[in-house]
């Protein structure tokens, strides 16, 4: 891919900003809805809250009101006003206190997406409700060998939460290192996507595209369209990047760098592995070193085809790949100009990943990911004239009044988690991190630890899971939100 020049970026302002930022749908998308978006801005990011002496106390407001997005003033949900909401930096043993008020019109509630918290009472607890106008105070406790790595918080009330976060309700949590990386400068990156009308406020989602998982029209970095980045030659920097989108899909491309990968979710490697590329599902983090070289380069989102609807749908693609997958998306630019930088020192190593490989399973289960026309009472009416398009897993939809997994403390369990759909889902567990031990029937040869677990269509991965701690009640579920909300997710008791 040929670099852009500075000027030639700074050119892809508004009509042209959105295009580069969607293909060519969303460049129809803007010429329709009428939203001018600004372009090229010098990349800006949320507002960092420290912990200080062991405690973070904070307060999130989440409301529907003005936000900047992309360069212009807009109508959104957010926490405090800002899109993303403020950064929480966190170290390991430090005590978490969030008071969140309810200033939406519908109920919401607070999920710190990855953290190795207690999931109940008034700490990760995705079953409380809090009503409009109403606040609740939240308690999280980290350990104190809690792992270093990104996270994320945005809401989890059922039925909701993909409206919730694609209106813009999201924020970055980092947890620090004991030992310090060596980098010139640290970025948190969140990218997200939303669609919005030519008022500027968030557009209706049809339910077909609530059926496949939707994706916004505008795909955006903090709140912001092909930002600008600056560096100088030879400089370390450490992006920590977040995908929250509701549903889309990142592989992560930036010719002409050097990227080497920390860590995806909570895993992290001994050493840093060189990358080319990096795939993130929704909900899935990284912790990227980029080494610069001089010039200019775009980081951006290539193709990637989650699946589609076609074969269920009586299509002629026997895969079931109907959706359309457009061309590479700018996500920002980063210029490296100047004198080069002094060579920075070398990165600590990582203590060795736990490996449960070796380890005695207590219990093996399978967990069965289906969608279908009709299926159950559950879903979403899809507009296809023959019922209601069902999310289930093992053959039912969510009841937060039904345990659908029991496990015993302190059980090592590996689960199958099995998609018999014709679309990808990416599987995410609260509170207990998953190691990926075989991938479509192959080993994998390195502990590699997530939250979230791509399952791609009609293929199956196997995890093992340490519950160690952390008895109660949470949940596990397809990370595309919309199939969340309509049914494919199961409560899980630790006791």
């Amino acid at each position: 891919m040929q670099p852009l020049s500075r000027r030639s970026a700074l050119m892809l302002g508004g009509v042209g900003a959105a295009a580069a930022a969607t293909g060519a749908a969303g460049l129809l998308w803007n010429q329709a809805m009428g939203f001018q978006a600004a372009g090229g801005l010098d990349l800006s990011e949320p507002h960092a809250l420290r912990s200080a002496d062991g405690r973070l106390q904070i307060k999130l407001s989440a409301a529907r009101g003005q936000v900047r997005i992309a360069g212009r003033d807009a109508i959104a949900l957010s926490y405090n006003g800002s899109l993303p909401g403020p950064t929480l930096i966190l170290q390991p043993g430090d005590r978490l206190n969030v008071t969140l008020e309810n200033s939406l019109g519908d109920p919401t509630n607070l999920h710190v997406h990855g953290l190795h918290v207690s999931p109940q009472g008034n700490s990760d607890n995705v079953l409380v409700s809090i009503a409009p106008g109403e606040f609740f105070n939240y308690e999280y406790r980290l350990p104190v060998n809690h792992p270093p790595g990104v996270y994320w918080y945005h809401p989890h009330h059922h039925g909701s939460v993909a409206d919730q976060v694609f209106g813009g309700l999201y924020g970055a949590i980092i947890v620090q290192d004991p030992r310090p990386v060596p980098v010139t400068r640290e970025r948190v990156l969140v990218i997200s996507d939303i669609s919005l009308t030519g008022g500027g406020s968030t557009a209706t989602v049809s339910a077909m595209e609530k059926v496949m998982g939707r994706e916004g029209a505008l795909v955006l970095v903090n709140g912001q369209l092909n930002p600008a980045l600056a560096a100088r030659p030879g400089e370390r920097e450490r992006w920590r990047i977040v995908n929250a989108c509701a549903s889309r899909y990142l592989k992560l491309r930036l010719d002409g760098q050097h990227l080497q990968l920390l860590g995806l979710d909570s895993g992290r490697f001994q050493s840093p592995k060189d990358v080319e590329e990096v795939l993130l599902a929704p909900g899935n983090r990284a912790d990227l070193l980029v080494t610069t070289g001089a010039g200019t380069a775009i980081l951006q989102a290539l193709p990637v085809d989650r699946g589609g609807m076609g074969a269920m749908l009586g299509g002629n693609n026997g895969g079931g790949q109907s959706r359309t997958v457009p061309d590479g998306t700018v996500l920002a630019t980063l210029y490296v100009t100047g004198a080069p930088a002094a060579t920075p020192g070398p990165v600590p190593p990582q203590p060795a990943p736990r490996d449960l490989r070796a380890t005695t399973v207590t219990a093996h289960r399978e967990l069965v990911f289906a969608m279908g026309m009709g299926m159950n009472s559950g879903g979403m009416d899809g507009g296809m004239g023959s019922g209601k398009m069902s999310f289930i897993i093992n053959g039912r939809p969510f009841d937060p009044t039904r345990v659908d997994t029991t496990v015993p403390a302190g059980a090592i369990e590996e689960w199958t988690l099995r998609n018999t759909s014709p679309m990808d889902h990416p599987v995410h567990l609260h509170v207990w991190p998953m190691q990926v031990v075989e991938q479509a029937g192959q080993p994998v040869d390195s502990p590699e630890w997530q939250d979230v677990v791509n399952v791609p269509a009609r293929s199956s991965v196997r995890v093992r899971i340490a519950f160690d701690d952390f008895p109660g009640k949470t949940v596990y579920h397809c990370h595309i939100l919309d199939h969340e909300d309509s049914g494919m997710m199961g409560l899980i008791e630790a006791r």
